[in-house]
């Protein structure tokens, strides 16, 4: 009985025995083939990480050819904006000048137009002289001889007396009187007054009486009334 038991338990065993053994080669094959997949895993993804370093590589020396270039680009940047600056700072004053310059020309150009409406009347008015003095040719022409317009002559005033005027008066009245008709300036320069002084007398002589003036061309001509010659030659009888 005993041996019995010993033999079942023995196939018992051997069978356990057997059944680990199988097991354990079987799981011995998954391992090995489980470690071929991990190896040929292993090699599609050191590959894959291989050509993804070297691609990686490829691009970071792509960026820093790109980052070397903007740096070399921001200083050149760099470089332009301080010479602008300085450029702006050497127009600031040119500007400046300009503006001004401006300014004056609008002022020059005001002035010209200005200038130009004045010449422009003064070229009507010459026209218009010119066209008078054309006139006046003519009558000329047109006359037997030049007529020189001497205003009317007035009376001496009675109440008036050679003993009433100064030498200087006096002195013209003589000077016309023996020389002939003079103009204003030529008077002037013998009684050595001043063109104002000799205006003023000459229209005091005029206005009282004592001259005649010849009004055709400018400057006028003055000469002494027939009647002032009497008195200059019989002073008793101016003072009668």
């Amino acid at each position: 009985m005993n041996e019995l038991v010993d033999i079942i338990l023995a196939t018992l065993v051997g069978a356990l025995l057997a059944a680990t053994v199988g097991a354990a080669i079987e799981y011995y094959r998954l391992i090995r083939r489980a470690q071929v997949e991990y190896n040929k895993a292993k090699g599609s993804v050191e590959d894959v990480v291989l050509s993804f370093n070297r691609e990686l590589e490829r691009e970071t020396g792509k960026v820093d050819v790109i980052a070397y270039r903007i740096e070399g680009t921001l200083s050149k940047i760099d470089l332009s904006t301080k010479r602008i600056e300085t450029v702006e700072k050497k127009i600031a004053p040119i500007d400046n000048q300009l503006n001004a310059i401006s300014i004056e020309n609008q002022n020059v150009l005001n002035a010209l137009t200005e200038a130009s409406a004045k010449m422009r009347n003064m070229e009507a008015s010459h026209d218009a002289l010119k066209m008078q003095i054309a006139g006046l040719e003519e009558q000329v022409k047109s006359s037997a001889a030049p007529e020189l317009r001497v205003e009317p002559v007035m009376l001496i005033r009675r109440d008036k007396a050679i003993g009433a005027l100064t030498d200087t008066e006096i002195a013209v009245l003589e000077m016309l009187s023996a020389e002939g008709a003079k103009t204003a300036p030529e008077i002037k320069e013998r009684v050595q007054l001043s063109r104002e002084h000799t205006a003023r007398l000459m229209k005091k002589l005029y206005e009282e009486g004592y001259l005649e003036r010849e009004t055709g061309k400018i400057p006028f001509k003055y000469c002494v009334k027939k009647e002032m010659e009497t008195l200059l030659k019989k002073p008793e009888s101016a003072q009668a």
